[in-house]
């Protein structure tokens, strides 16, 4: 399970729309920062710097490629964040189906 700090950095990076569009076009495969600028109305260097911020918290990786330097996601990662938000997900069910057992047994001992 990713340690807090981890989840920090890859949630805040997530909390901006751009970079979710990134990471959505990374899952369809690998891309240039070239090709990731193409759609936003945006430079080639903010786009770097999206990526940057991406990179660093760890969802997506860069390698060369002779002149190309390609991104593409990092699914590990993205099946750690997936793991924590499923975790709290099952967490907050089991609270709730326990809520929802005390309200019926209140009900039943008042009706």
């Amino acid at each position: 399970m990713p340690d807090v700090l981890d989840l920090d950095a890859a949630f805040a990076a997530l909390a901006d729309s751009t970079r979710r569009a990134i990471v959505a076009r990374l899952a369809d495969g690998d891309a240039t920062v070239r090709e990731l600028a193409e759609p936003f109305d945006l430079t080639q260097q903010a786009i770097s710097r999206h990526v940057g911020i991406l990179r660093r918290c760890g969802l997506i990786e860069q390698r060369v490629d002779g002149q190309r330097r390609p991104c593409r996601l990092n699914a590990g990662r993205m099946r750690e964040l997936a793991g924590w938000i499923t975790e709290q997900q099952r967490q907050w069910e089991s609270r709730l189906d326990r809520l929802e057992d005390h309200l019926a047994a209140v009900r039943a001992a008042d009706g």
